[in-house]
């Protein structure tokens, strides 16, 4: 998620030679789970029902005898210990004074019985009729009921458009050997998910068009009412955005279709241009894009804009030059998180950190933008060492260290300027170190090794090391808060 808002001192020598040779072999998505969800929406009371057919196989090495999955929506409660906005976000996200939503379970059928647990009642708890063993499957049917507040964010009721992320109970990816469960933290996207299939079928009201992960396989329409439905396979996470207003510019990009999904905006044609720019931009830089649809959906967002598998929601409060920055970014996300992903609870640097500085590609390849590699790194360098002096003297210490928990961050500006800006300085170095064509293969490596996976920093270190490049030491002197800049 993208929030608003060199000379080094320290000079690192690369010891091995720049052999970069890349390896020609992809990654086939290994998914062991599949959701089949048929959800109906009602505008009257902002409500989304239905239900989740889950089937999961067990690949964890280990007999199992309870599924667990996040119910993020319940981040929403009123009573929640863990809100979903920060307080530097409030007014802008709740635009009509209070609100709240939370995600009520009604049955799980295909378990011996169930209970809503964690530390924020934010995980549910299947437990199975009989241990599961390794490489079997079970299938849950699960009904729930979600109650939308009204919030500008990614769950919730704007003024022109309905966001639907994190919508579903999802199974806890895994982690460590079980599963892992995540609280709702403010700062940051709090999840961490492995990749599966999904078929969505939506029924809502028939002026309502929806912007989503995946392709539309079929649309009818019901009388009053009109139903969608979706597929996508080894994606992430599945999300969509609803709306009675959006007007649809769309550009083909090899085997991709860009769409825009828009409904305020004079140039709607240029923000596309720049969705598709980015977009070839990366698939060429990176490695190929494994999905037919790409989406950038305009929709009420207290922040700049959250990316999901397939989509990207871009708030509708942006103009002018900061578009293409944000749709850059949030574009290159596609590649760092949907489809390479991350610990981005511990390592919040590396899918946002990656994305930044793709994004400083970017626009270094598109000029016309007049937005310079050498301004953007030094933009990225003030703000953090502003961060330094700043913090440094209010708190009598700085925390500089880059692989770190969610809540060790005591406020937005620091995970900006440790996730988004310090990342950047990092690869840049980095960059001029081994030059532009040794650390391409890297960042090529990195991709191929990783599609469809979670990645860890020794993966991105790895990538590097297997293209002949002895770059630890400069890594961990920047994650564990060492380096001076």
């Amino acid at each position: 998620m993208m929030k608003k808002a060199c000379s080094m001192g320290l000079i690192f020598v690369l010891t091995a030679g720049c052999f970069y040779g890349l390896c020609a072999c992809e990654k086939t998505p290994n998914v062991g789970s599949r959701y089949e969800i048929n959800v109906e929406y009602s505008p009257e009371n902002a409500t989304l029902a239905g239900t989740v057919k889950l089937t999961f196989e067990n690949t964890l090495g280990k007999e199992l005898d309870v599924l667990k999955l996040q119910m993020y929506p319940n981040a929403y409660r009123k009573d929640a210990l863990y809100k979903p906005v920060s307080k530097e976000y409030e007014s802008a996200a709740y635009y009509d004074g209070e609100s709240y939503g939370e995600m009520v379970v009604s049955s799980v059928n295909g378990a011996k019985n169930w209970e809503v647990m964690g530390e924020d009642e934010n995980i549910l708890y299947a437990y199975l009729e009989r241990p599961l063993a390794n490489g079997e499957q079970v299938v849950l049917d699960i009904g729930f009921l979600l109650k939308l507040a009204s919030v500008k964010h990614r769950t919730g009721v704007t003024e022109n458009t309905v966001n639907l992320g994190n919508f579903f109970p999802a199974l806890c990816g895994v982690k460590n050997g079980g599963f892992a469960e995540c609280v709702y933290y403010a700062d940051g996207d709090p999840f961490y998910q492995d990749c599966a299939d999904y078929t969505v079928r939506i029924t809502l009201p028939k002026d309502y068009a929806v912007a989503a992960t995946g392709d539309i396989v079929s649309e009818r329409t019901l009388e009053s009412k009109k139903e969608y439905v979706l597929s996508a396979n080894a994606v992430r996470d599945f999300a969509m955005v609803l709306s009675s207003n959006y007007k649809v510019k769309s550009k083909k990009v090899g085997k991709t279709t860009v769409r825009y999904c828009y409904y305020r905006e004079e140039n709607a044609a240029q923000t596309l241009d720049s969705a598709v720019e980015a977009f070839d931009y990366y698939c060429q830089t990176f490695g190929a894009y494994p999905y037919e649809t790409y989406t950038v959906a305009q929709t009420g967002f207290a922040c700049d804009g959250m990316e999901y598998p397939c989509l990207t929601m871009l708030s509708d409060c942006l103009d002018g030059a900061v578009i293409p920055r944000v749709v850059a970014h949030e574009t290159a996300h596609q590649w760092w998180y949907a489809i390479v992903g991350s610990d981005q609870i511990e390592n919040a640097w590396q899918d946002e950190g990656l994305a930044e500085y793709s994004s400083v590609m970017f626009f270094q390849e598109y000029e016309k933008y007049g937005l310079t590699r050498e301004m953007l790194v030094q933009e990225a360098l003030e703000e953090y060492r502003s961060y330094y002096d700043v913090y440094g003297s209010v708190l009598g210490r700085t925390d500089t260290k880059m692989t770190r928990h969610l809540k060790e961050y005591v406020s937005g500006y620091e995970y900006r300027c440790i996730a988004y800006d310090k990342p950047v300085v990092m690869l840049d170095t980095l960059r001029k170190s081994v030059g532009d064509d040794a650390f391409l293969a890297g960042l090529k490596k990195y991709y191929a090794e990783n599609r469809f996976a979670i990645a860890t920093a020794d993966s991105l270190i790895g990538a590097y090391e297997r293209c002949g490049l002895d770059v630890r030491g400069f890594f961990d002197s920047f994650l564990e808060g060492k380096a001076v800049l």
